[in-house]
Formats: structure tokens, sequence, C-alpha cells
């Protein structure tokens, strides 16, 4: 039995709607980021160090979905720009804790207008925007479940 449906073209493409909207949110973080001197990747560390500070690199690469050999490159620039401080653990040298500078925490303040901008760029509900983002995780762990 042949399928003759056609296939979609580019724009119908799930994977295409995700990148473009990805797209899209960087180009909304970019102008807010840069003011403070940020890359929106820096950001993120940022944002987790804030919620709880002196964590494992292995912790930071868990919650942001990065492996470690992308992530040290950016913690290594990141404690160059004084924004935190990379220490081995006392009880297992193997483990690297990172926490925030003085300088990291003081740019808490200066970005809590980029979520409330971003939220507003979005145009949706608190309710809506709850919901993509459940979804979005959803997808993105079933995903996950099905590669090899």
């Amino acid at each position: 039995m042949s399928d003759t449906t056609p296939l979609p073209g580019t724009p119908d493409l799930l994977c295409f709607a995700l990148y473009s909207a990805n797209n899209a949110m960087h180009r909304v973080y970019r102008p807010l980021l840069a003011p403070l001197g940020l890359t929106y990747p820096q950001y993120l560390v940022l944002v987790a160090l804030w919620s709880s500070d002196g964590r494992s690199v292995g912790s930071l690469c868990d919650e942001l979905g990065l492996e470690s050999n992308t992530l040290t490159p950016l913690l290594k620039r990141m404690e160059t720009a004084g924004l935190i401080h990379r220490r081995r653990d006392t009880e297992d040298e193997r483990v690297v804790l990172v926490h925030l500078a003085e300088k990291g925490e003081a740019l808490r303040q200066e970005a809590e207008h980029v979520t409330r901008c971003t939220f507003a760029a979005t145009g949706l509900s608190l309710t809506d925007l709850a919901d993509l983002r459940s979804r979005l995780f959803a997808l993105r762990d079933q995903l996950e479940s099905g590669i090899g």
C-alpha cells in the first residue's frame, strides 16, 4: 500500500513551526538582553542560578537541556565577565559548582522587565501561555522518549 498524499511544504511541517517560533522568540529577547550585556543562553544560566544558586554543572545541564561540552565554554565566558564563580565541590572534586558573582546577582533586578516584556510580546493570556508551555514540554518529553 502506498501513500499518495504529497509531502507537506516547509511551512506545513511542525518542526518548521517550532523552529520559526524559536527564532521569533530570540528576536524578542535580543534587544531586551543586549543592554544587560547578556546572550540568551547566559540569561538562561542566570535565571537558573537566581532560582537556586550554587548548582552543579550537571544540574544546570539537565535543567537547560545542554551537554557539558556546550555549557562549560559558556560558563567560562560568564566567569571571565564576572557574572559567576566556578569552584570544585569540597566533598567531591569531580563536581564543579556554579555560584552567582556580585555582578550576576545585581543583574537580577535589572532583568526583571525581560519576563514581563516577553510575556506581553506573546499576546497570550497567562492561562494560554501556561497551557502552551506545558504542551511544548510534553511534546519535548515524548520526542526524547522515542530517541534510541
